[in-house]
């Protein structure tokens, strides 16, 4: 059994190979495999920084794992993908697995031609295509969200939320009206919400035991898997029909899905079917964990800090005016305050704490030497909430990202990277914005947040399930006269 080793403390001394990194205690054959506590795995990784530094060494069974948490390293390590970091080879099997391996899942020139084709669906010109969608799913949460205050409803948070996220997801990706947030028979969000976690669970597994046999979870896992994809191929059925009756959609499509085939029909790529239906199951599934767990956090520490609620208050009163509802681009581009609450929120609260890589090459990080096939893991957090870069660090700050202090080395804008960095930036980012500015603006317009709390009162617990959530959040509100629905 190998013993903890001290974190290094002169140059001299400084490691430069994995064996010679500190690290908790290993058991024989397991490592600390059995020590790891996949849903609770980035608190771990946090609290073993704390003792061990900004790079320490795991063992998986037979596999060498190295933690990063410095910002300058991470980074560094980000702008490397795709030639020199990839994510873990068994994520691409596992996704195809579910028919799920589009963007997310690709990796070298499979995701540059499957990126190019995702991108055509996020320039300027189709996010405000996008708009009248985004603004009636958002009347609608509003109209919910008014019924519920008149009848001192208590919501659970984070399924108003996906409602929300899977209708906006919906109608901007694939020009479809689902309407979960009226239509409460519609079961798609909860067939949606098992995704990502047994993805996340079964690439922390040493084993693939269900190639060789299946848990009720694994049934019921399949289950889920088959009723997204029978949405998804009328998704993609409906789209193809609407290019085929309006051939101008393809100048100017109306969604995403219209923008990826468009674009894969042009450049006469050599993109699959498989590839169009991986990238609708990941834009589907994605964009409904990161915007709605993002809003719950953001919500929630808004509920905790009154000043910052009032200024937020004030600035949606400002700039929506008469309009229940922001209608336009440039409006929400206009809501800064509402931006740096949510930038602020994934700073203290990142809904993808944890990124895993796998080295592609032999590579070095801090003179450590990092051999092919080493596992990487970043943690992202620590380095956003370190006191010596940050000032007040831990505290919910929004003004801090209003500050014109990009290049200081004190700016959070250095450390916090809630949307990856490098090449791999997430592409949805300024969506995820918009939709993130649409709600806080209409939030703080009409309602004032009674409560959002768990039932006992606590803190929420903060479960990793590929993206992290908060568990057991409840939001009552309240409103005025002038919240009329409409």
């Amino acid at each position: 059994m190998s013993s903890v080793s001290e974190r290094p403390t002169t140059k001299a001394q400084r490691p430069t190979s994995i064996d010679e990194l500190p690290g908790p205690r290993q058991w024989p054959v397991a490592g600390n495999l059995l020590q790891m506590k996949v849903p609770r795995l980035h608190l771990q990784l946090e609290g073993w920084a704390k003792t061990y530094g900004d790079i320490y060494r795991l063992k998986m069974a037979k596999q060498d794992v190295v933690v990063i948490t410095k910002a300058e390293d991470i980074a560094a390590v980000l702008r490397a993908r795709p030639e020199t970091w990839s994510r873990p080879a068994n994520f691409a099997a596992i996704a195809r697995e579910s028919a799920a391996y589009g963007v997310f899942a690709a990796e070298g020139d499979e995701w540059r031609r499957q990126r190019r084709m995702v991108m055509t669906g996020f320039d300027p010109e189709h996010l405000r295509n996008y708009m009248p969608s985004l603004v009636r799913v958002t009347k609608r949460l509003r109209n919910r969200w008014i019924a519920a205050a008149h009848a001192s409803t208590v919501m659970n948070l984070q399924a108003e939320l996906m409602r929300y996220s899977v209708d906006a997801a919906s109608g901007i990706s694939f020009g479809i009206d689902i309407n979960t947030i009226e239509d409460e028979r519609s079961d798609l969000h909860e067939h949606l919400k098992h995704m990502f976690p047994m993805l996340f669970r079964r690439m922390n597994l040493p084993f693939p035991y269900w190639r060789y046999f299946r848990l009720p979870s694994d049934i019921a896992y399949d289950r889920h898997i088959a009723a997204i994809h029978r949405v998804i191929k009328d998704i993609v059925e409906q789209a193809r029909e609407r290019l085929r009756q309006d051939p101008a959609r393809r100048e100017q499509p109306t969604d995403l899905l219209e923008a990826m085939l468009a674009a894969r029909d042009a450049d006469g790529s050599a993109l699959s079917e498989a590839d169009i239906t991986g990238n609708v199951f990941t834009m589907l599934s994605a964009s409904e964990d990161t915007t709605a767990n993002t809003l719950a956090w953001t919500i929630y520490l808004l509920h905790q800090h009154p000043a910052v609620w009032r200024r937020l208050v004030d600035e949606a009163r400002a700039i929506l005016k008469e309009e229940p509802v922001a209608q336009s681009v440039e409006q929400l581009r206009s809501l800064r305050y509402a931006e740096a609450c949510a930038s602020e929120a994934m700073r203290l609260r990142p809904v993808a704490p944890l990124l895993i890589l796998d080295a592609i090459e032999d590579t070095a990080i801090q003179e450590v030497r990092i051999p092919k096939k080493t596992r990487l893991f970043l943690a992202m957090r620590p380095a956003a909430v370190d006191e010596s870069v940050v000032e007040a660090a831990s505290e919910f700050r929004p003004e801090r990202w209003l500050a014109d202090n990009a290049g200081s080395v004190h700016s959070p804008k250095r450390v916090s990277m809630p949307f990856g960095a490098g090449p791999r930036l997430c592409p949805g980012r300024y969506l995820a914005m918009l939709e993130i500015n649409l709600v806080l603006s209409m939030l703080a317009r009409d309602f004032q947040l009674l409560d959002v709390s768990t039932p006992d009162g606590t803190p929420p617990e903060e479960i990793l399930e590929f993206t992290m959530h908060p568990v057991g959040l409840r939001m009552r509100l309240t409103t005025g006269a002038r919240a009329k629905p409409g």
